[in-house]
């Protein structure tokens, strides 16, 4: 049975539907990453579980137990937000004693608790200095023990790193997973960044528009992302619509670039005559010189390079071929000197690079 179940829920605020019609369930100890842009209905979401607010329609369900007229100190939950909302007057200690005061538990409770916590997070020898002292990634450090000293049930974190650098957000989020994973709290990590919720969580969840898109393990949503907003949203970059001319034993597609040959996808059969969107995996682009003989017998298009970007690993190409301009990486060895901009090149795009967006969803 799942601890968290959310079924239905949905929020207007004038004619703005913030949150529409959202469905899901979280299990015990798990992590779930929320991705979306601005505006999406992330933070109302949270809000709505917290009790902050109220839902129009919809339930929510924890450990069996609808929460429908619980108040907010009765959910257990916690809350941490961007701007950590720490006490500047107070210490490192007095900040995570906080909430534990506010219960009025007895001060040996408390001072047992608070070094637990100090310990879990590395901050033990800064129990006693003042907030204003510490870094960003202490500041960060401390935030989150203050959340976790209460023992809540369900933690829900809006962008929590989004105001550090990347260095140090990277250096973070392994801390911070390994510390929610050790507590065993059932969280919802709220991010923009693809890569933050990849290393964070263990299921994603995608919203636009104030629904749920799609939901799944990082590894299931990049193999198989749902439409042209998770696809763009997980990074990838080639995304072009066509009509399919003909289904056999490989799919063939009219679009920009010509006709595009496609392996057949077990969970997605397209009728001839009908539209179609697609993917192209930028790593599945083979790039070769314009003088190059025959290369392949499909799937093989010319184009000029209108952009080269070195990206640390190797180079980001872009390549106006057709009426589409496709991006593709190439090692350092592979490229060199060579493909510089304004240089005509031919590429083979690999059908199994290829995969059909069928705007499906799996929400669970």
């Amino acid at each position: 049975m799942s601890t968290l179940e959310v079924s239905g829920l949905s929020k207007s605020f004038g004619n703005v539907k913030a949150v529409d019609q959202v469905t899901f369930t979280a299990d015990q100890g798990e992590l779930i990453g929320l991705l979306g842009p601005s505006g999406c209905g992330k933070t109302t979401l949270l809000r709505l579980l917290s009790g902050i607010e109220d839902p129009d329609t919809g339930t929510i369900t924890f450990d069996g137990i609808p929460l429908g007229n619980t108040p907010i100190h009765q959910r257990g939950f916690g809350l941490m937000f961007q701007d950590l909302a720490l006490f500047p007057h107070m210490d490192v200690f007095s900040n995570i004693a906080f909430g534990l005061r506010m219960k009025r538990l007895p001060s040996p409770k408390v001072q047992e608790r608070v070094q637990e916590l100090l310990e879990l997070v590395g901050m033990t020898a800064y129990s006693h200095r003042k907030v204003h002292q510490l870094s960003g990634g202490e500041r960060q450090r401390v935030a989150l023990a203050r959340s976790l000293a209460p023992a809540p049930k369900l933690l829900m974190l809006d962008e929590p790193l989004g105001s550090l650098d990347r260095a140090l957000r990277d250096n973070l989020q392994t801390q911070v997973r390994r510390i929610l994973k050790e507590v065993g709290v059932t969280s919802i990590y709220v991010t923009h960044d693809r890569d933050e919720a990849f290393a964070m969580a263990d299921r994603l969840a995608f919203m636009n528009q104030g629904r749920f898109v799609q939901t799944g393990t990082p590894e299931e949503v990049v193999a198989n992302p749902a439409d042209e907003f998770v696809g763009r949203s997980l990074g990838f970059k080639n995304i072009l619509h066509g009509t399919v001319i003909r289904h056999e034993e490989r799919i063939e597609i009219e679009c920009s670039l010509g006709v595009l040959h496609v392996q057949p996808q077990w969970d997605f059969n397209p009728i001839p005559g009908s539209r179609a969107a697609l993917l192209i995996d930028e790593r599945g682009i083979k790039l070769f010189s314009a003088s190059a003989g025959k290369i392949a017998d499909i799937n093989t298009f010319e184009g000029i390079v209108t952009e080269k970007i070195f990206r640390g690993t190797g180079y980001e190409l872009k390549i106006r071929t057709g009426e589409s301009e496709l991006s593709c990486y190439t090692s350092p060895d592979q490229t060199g000197d060579g493909f510089p901009s304004g240089s005509q090149v031919r590429l083979v795009v690999d059908p199994r690079a290829v995969k059909f967006l069928t705007g499906t969803s799996s929400i669970s």
